[in-house]
């Protein structure tokens, strides 16, 4: 930026968008999904012109996950907070503009393997 003011804007200055203005003030995602760190979240449909409530970052989320993404690698290509990008990921999914699917969670067995095999190995030293 050239111009009056322009000493006061440097390259640490950081966003020039507020994470409160992307999600209008709201702090959690509108739908009851909890968006683990490990989630992974694909595209399924792009948004017809002139959506409400989809922004710019809404429509790089969608380019992002048409490779299944997992919340916290979303995050981190954002450079947005996670419980920032946890409230844009909700505005779409409400929207059907994406899928989520959850890691499965671990059985009994396979703990118990795995304590079994931890234990085997801490002998072995």
């Amino acid at each position: 930026m050239t111009g009056p003011g322009s000493e006061w804007i440097d390259e640490e200055a950081g966003p020039l968008v507020r994470s409160y203005a992307l999600t209008r003030g709201r702090a959690r995602p509108a739908t009851r999904e909890s968006f683990d760190m490990i989630t992974i979240v694909s595209t399924a449909a792009r948004p017809r012109s002139g959506t409400p409530g989809i922004g710019p970052e809404h429509l790089y989320i969608l380019e992002m996950c048409l490779q299944p993404q997992p919340v916290a690698e979303v995050a981190a290509k954002l450079r947005l907070p996670l419980v920032v990008v946890r409230v844009l990921l909700g505005d779409l999914l409400h929207h059907r503009l994406i899928t989520v699917t959850r890691p499965q969670e671990e059985s009994s067995l396979s703990k118990e393997r795995l304590l079994r095999e931890v234990l085997h190995g801490l002998q072995a030293l």
